[in-house]
This record gives structure tokens, C-alpha cells and sequence, in this order.
């Protein structure tokens, strides 16, 4: 394909801040599962949703977590609300700010989008409580 992307500051600083936020875990299985066909793919959102974005002094990662899930909620990508739920034990989203951030969705993007969005974040919160999370191997593999 093409030669392999130089790693950059921004890089290793999203790296950084992608393992503080969705874990070593995950990170590692999404690095893992990396292939030549992805691999600029993955650096783009490593530099630019974790270098850039998610490394920017303007908001917490808290309040981070809950505009992203918000967000994707609102937009129907519910793999990556799981992902960014189960980032919750990380970023120190409470249930209760996620609750609050899904009934946001439910007026400014509609009960269905927030419906299935609490679906989710009920199962997944669940599983985390229960100890019984595989921290998404099952449905998340291809997730950023």
C-alpha cells in the first residue's frame, strides 16, 4: 500500500490520551487487529480524535465522554456509544450525567435515537457492575 505513516508528536500524545480514555485493552486489540488496508485509517483517528480532539485543554474528559456519547448517540452509532460507555469507568461520566446527556438526545434528536441509546448503556452498565463486560471483543472489533 504505502510506507508506514511517520508516528508524530500528535500521535503519541493521541495514543496516550485513546489508552487513558478507552482503556489498554481495547487499544491493544484495535492496534492487534490493525492491517496494512487500515493502518492510515487508524493513525488518523489516533492523531486526530485522540491527538487533536480529545487532548485539547477545553473541556474535561468527562464532560468529553458526555458529549460524545450524545453525539453518536443522536447519530445512531451505537457500537461506539457501547465503547464510549464502557469509557465511563475511565473518564468519570456518572450514569446520572449520561442519563442527563441521553434525555438531550431524546428532544433534540428524537425518543428512537435515545430509546435505543439507553438500551445500550443499561446493558452495558450491567455487564461493568455484574464483572461480566468482555469490554466489546464480541461487536466492537472494527471501533476506533
Amino acid at each position: 500500500m504505502t510506507d508506514k505513516p511517520v508516528e508524530t508528536d500528535r500521535y503519541r500524545q493521541g495514543l496516550t490520551t485513546r489508552r487513558e480514555v478507552l482503556g489498554e485493552a481495547h487499544v491493544d486489540r484495535a492496534l492487534a487487529n490493525e492491517t496494512e488496508f487500515d493502518k492510515p485509517f487508524q493513525t488518523f483517528i489516533t492523531e486526530g480524535a485522540w491527538g487533536s480532539l480529545w487532548s485539547r485543554p477545553g473541556l474535561s474528559k468527562r464532560e468529553r465522554s458526555i458529549v460524545t456519547i450524545a453525539l453518536l448517540a443522536a447519530g445512531g452509532h451505537y457500537d461506539e456509544v457501547a465503547m464510549h460507555v464502557r469509557a465511563t469507568a475511565r473518564t468519570g461520566a456518572t450514569k446520572n450525567d449520561i442519563c442527563e446527556a441521553l434525555m438531550h438526545v431524546a428532544v433534540y434528536a428524537g425518543v428512537p435515537a435515545a430509546n435505543h441509546a439507553f438500551k445500550i448503556a443499561k446493558s452495558i452498565y450491567s455487564e461493568m457492575e455484574a464483572g461480566t463486560d468482555t469490554g466489546g471483543d464480541a461487536d466492537e472489533k472494527r471501533t476506533a
